[in-house]
């Protein structure tokens, strides 16, 4: 699974697509939101880790997933 930041303009925020091993999206939620419904991608019981791994994305850069 891969993950990317998306920077927003204006009034559109942030957003968060996760992308499964093709790059096809699977997930986009805003990236100031709480993280919910994550049973449905497999990452139940992560948040905490994928909270702090989206903290420290960089805008624009793909990157593979491993928590």
């Amino acid at each position: 699974m891969y993950i990317i930041k998306v920077k927003g303009k204006a009034k559109i925020p942030d957003y968060i697509q996760l992308r499964d091993q093709e790059f096809v999206l699977i997930a986009y939620f805003r990236a100031d939101r709480p993280l919910k419904d994550l049973h449905r991608y497999g990452l139940e019981g992560k948040e905490t880790e994928l909270a702090s791994v989206i903290s420290g994305l960089e805008f624009g850069r793909l990157q593979k997933l491993e928590i």
